[in-house]
């Protein structure tokens, strides 16, 4: 059984964004723009992809 995943890239710079938000994109393993991380599809990494849905976009959702 294959797990559900989603790619993400960073689009957008964590400069002169709240603390909060530069903590998300660091949880995801982001930190610099064009770069891309291939997250398991859950509700908590669905929650924070929301939270800074500004500064990210999800690419493609496998599984």
């Amino acid at each position: 059984m294959t797990k559900k995943t989603i790619v993400v890239q960073q689009v957008a710079s964590a400069a002169r964004r709240p603390a909060i938000q530069t903590a998300t994109l660091k949880g995801l393993g982001l930190n610099k723009i064009r770069r891309t991380r291939e997250l398991e599809d859950t509700p908590a990494i669905r929650g924070m992809v929301t939270k800074i849905s500004h500064l990210v976009k999800i690419i493609e959702e496998r599984g």
